[in-house]
């Protein structure tokens, strides 16, 4: 049974981490603003393969590195999975009174919001530099894909932190799992632009509907429907969701 309270509980124990880090979210937002700033403003003037009419590549690359902003963000907050155990927290709250899936969805409903609010500000950030948001609704529905990024990867999070033990090894194999999707997603460049071969493994990355949503919300380009992709994406969350909290309670705590 879910117990409210304590996924409230842990759900405040992140914000409030979130909250006095604010290195972490320096170095958070550093990775993404340069790819934005550099990529985004180097090639605006270009016309690349794939991009459709009337878009430029700012407005394409946006939704990207978002998406980039939040697989980061999501993926690595299972790190605290290593670090509570590192420091006996996880011990205590293993024996606490409460099922394990309250704890799974506490720390889940942590790190969504945490990445969702740092990519937020990637697209504030986005809007300063010419970026435009159509509607209320847009908007909206932006934040609906940026909570299913976020559920999926913090779930794949949370399996690769549940098996391992050595944090500096969870970040060597998180950004050997990372870069890849990123890359395979369409952030950067139409999936359309990419071999046969390439584009049928881009297909069973779930950042690549992520991305292509934000795509359809934001701009009302994408390479799919929004609704396929809230689908597909929705599926891939539900997944995660399941996996993780099932390594995540076979889990040791010490």
């Amino acid at each position: 049974m879910i117990n409210k309270t304590a996924v409230y509980v842990l759900w405040l124990r992140e914000m409030k981490r979130f909250a006095r880090a604010k290195s972490r979210v320096a170095g958070a937002l550093g990775g993404p603003l340069f790819f934005l700033a550099f990529l985004g403003l180097g090639f605006r003037r270009m016309a690349i393969p794939g991009i459709s009419e009337g878009v430029n590549y700012i407005q394409f690359l946006v939704p990207g590195i978002m998406g980039m902003s939040i697989i980061f963000s999501s993926t690595f907050a299972g790190m605290s999975v290593l670090w509570d155990r590192e420091f006996g927290f996880l011990k205590e709250i293993m024996v606490a009174p409460v099922s394990r899936i309250s704890v799974v969805l506490g720390r889940i409903a942590g790190g969504a919001t945490t990445a969702m609010i740092q990519g937020g500000l990637i697209l504030g950030i986005s809007i300063i530099i010419g970026f435009k948001i159509l509607n209320a609704l847009s908007l909206l529905f932006a934040v609906i894909f940026m909570l299913l990024i976020a559920v999926t990867f913090l779930g794949l999070g949370l399996v690769f932190a549940s098996k391992m033990r050595d944090m500096q090894g969870f970040g060597i194999v998180m950004n050997f799992v990372i870069f890849p999707l990123f890359f395979l997603s369409g952030a950067l460049y139409p999936i359309e632009n990419f071999p046969p071969l390439v584009r049928y493994i881009s297909y069973v990355d779930p950042l690549t509907y992520g991305v292509d949503g934000l795509r359809a919300a934001l701009l009302q380009v994408s390479s799919f429907s929004i609704v396929f992709n809230f689908l597909i994406l929705g599926a891939f969350s539900l997944v995660m969701i399941l996996l993780g909290a099932y390594f995540f309670e076979k889990s040791e705590s010490v």
